[in-house]
């Protein structure tokens, strides 16, 4: 009790004894909240607030994206995750796999989507491949948030069916009058009463960047919006790198200021201390010693010996070096960049020193999922894209379906095959595969879609190879059919033809 309290219980003893109760039963209730909840000492500059998330997306969306892309120009850091993402979703790109109940039909499609995808097929500009784009997008969207692909039909190229990639910022944030009855306009997107898009704004520059005319609107038909949902209010994008921006630029001073001291401390310091003063002795301030030498300029070179002045004094600074303490910390700070993003410190860094198969593989599959739902939302974007293109293949007469309209669901089906990944230990995952392929628990058309190939595809050589090496006797990739027969019936003796 305070001095307050014990001058009332020196009065009042019984309303002192209140007091007390009454504190102590209101300490109780505050403590039986949540900690993350105290407005406390320690939490006392922690002003969070609940908000739909387009109103706090929309204050804070352009400055984030702004900063973004400045570590994107000039983090090492920063582009440390973004090759990751592009090395892993995207990599060598996908392999179209049709799925018509034609396997003639089925390789008709594919031919045709391999010289679709080209850059002067798929591309609006002819500039990327959709490989080429797909890297793209995958980029912009750890970057901006997003980005858009505009379905374009034009009169050149293999198919009237083009792309033309868009970046955010070219929705046009200033309109606000929609398109359709009841609809409403929110940060360059048009949307219904249930808050599903029916079209976007796009603001029309010159090829120098600079506005030109009024905005232009497209159907949501024709665009697709490539971007992350987090929250049910979301309604457009926000940097994947919002969570880890501040860690990434305060890594990237704390190098700044580390090579600044490093390359100090390679410098050999070297102040002279005049230990006689340099106004002289006498009325005239002047001596009668020999010239003095100036040290305006003078710098230090490798070997350099010169004289001085008398009484003169030499004291060398030399800065210790802290690059030992620089390593643990940025390696702290890398892992938790790489957590910040859903990815291991060996996959961001691409530093195995301290791995073994086990801490490998572990973190391999736990990057695979990560990888993963990226890869199943660019897939989407993907698939959009083949619907587009098969629609306008038969449209233009390139690929001929009679009862196509009938049955599109049937013709449209079709998977993606990831490009492969190299194992950790080929001999292990090679051994682990053949005994799952044994034991049932993969087909062999599961293990080739992990090793990014058609099975059919590889059947199909497996065998051409085999009954070519048949042919000439070479036994390849195990024992060939013909040796096995030969080995399973050996040669008569009585067949041998005698010799006279």
């Amino acid at each position: 009790m305070g001095w307050f309290d014990n001058l009332i219980g020196w009065f009042s003893p019984k309303t002192a004894c209140e007091r007390e109760a009454w504190r102590l039963q209101l300490q109780q209730l505050r403590g039986a909240g949540y900690d993350a909840a105290d407005h406390g000492r320690l939490n006392a500059n922690w002003q969070a607030y609940n908000e739909s998330a387009d109103l706090t997306d929309r204050v804070a969306r352009d400055t984030i994206r702004a900063r973004a892309r400045d570590l994107e120009r000039n983090s090492d850091l920063a582009n440390e995750i973004i090759l990751a993402f592009r090395r892993n979703v995207v990599g060598k790109g996908f392999t179209l796999q049709a799925r018509t109940q034609s396997d003639e039909l089925n390789s008709q499609v594919e031919a045709l989507w391999r010289q679709w995808t080209k850059s002067r097929n798929c591309d609006v500009t002819g500039q990327q491949s959709l490989n080429q784009m797909l890297r793209m997008a995958v980029q912009r969207k750890k970057v901006d948030g997003g980005i858009l692909f505009l379905k374009c039909y034009t009169k050149d190229g293999l198919l009237p069916f083009k792309l033309q990639a868009l970046e955010v910022d070219e929705l046009a944030l200033s309109q606000s009058v929609p398109k359709y009855k009841d609809d409403r306009v929110v940060g360059g997107v048009e949307f219904n009463r249930y808050g599903k898009p029916t079209g976007y704004w796009v603001q029309q520059y010159s090829i120098d960047g600079w506005q030109t005319t009024e905005p232009e609107f497209h159907p949501a038909k024709d665009v697709i919006f490539y971007y992350s949902k987090r929250r049910p209010s979301q309604l457009r994008e926000v940097s994947d790198f919002a969570p880890t921006i501040s860690r990434i630029r305060d890594a990237n001073e704390f190098i700044t200021a580390v090579s600044v001291k490093e390359r100090i401390a390679a410098c050999l310091a070297v102040f002279i201390r005049k230990t006689v003063p340099t106004t002289g002795f006498g009325r005239s301030g002047q001596t009668a010693a020999a010239p003095k030498t100036t040290y305006d300029g003078k710098t230090l070179t490798p070997g350099m010996i010169t004289e001085m002045n008398a009484g003169d004094d030499v004291q060398v600074v030399d800065p210790k070096s802290g690059s030992g303490d620089a390593t643990t910390f940025l390696k702290m700070q890398q892992r938790l960049i790489g957590g910040g993003q859903g990815i291991s410190y060996e996959t961001a860094a691409r530093d195995m020193s301290e791995t073994t198969y086990s801490s490998a593989r572990q973190a391999s599959i736990e990057d695979e999922a990560t990888f993963g739902e990226e890869i199943e939302l660019l897939q989407d974007v993907m698939s959009e894209i083949y619907e587009t293109f098969l629609i306008s293949a038969i449209l233009a007469g390139k690929i001929a379906i009679p009862d196509f309209w009938e049955h599109k669901e049937l013709y449209l089906g079709h998977e993606w095959v990831a490009s492969p990944k190299k194992w950790i230990d080929p001999k292990k995952e090679s051994e682990a595969n053949a005994t799952a392929l044994q034991s049932g628990q993969k087909t062999f058309k599961q293990i080739a879609a992990e090793q990014g190939v058609d099975w059919k595809r590889q059947l199909e050589d497996m065998a051409e190879v085999q009954e070519y090496a048949a042919q000439l006797g070479v036994k390849i990739g195990g024992v060939t059919e013909n040796a096995q027969q030969q080995q399973q019936d050996p040669p008569d003796p009585d067949d041998e033809p005698q010799q006279e």
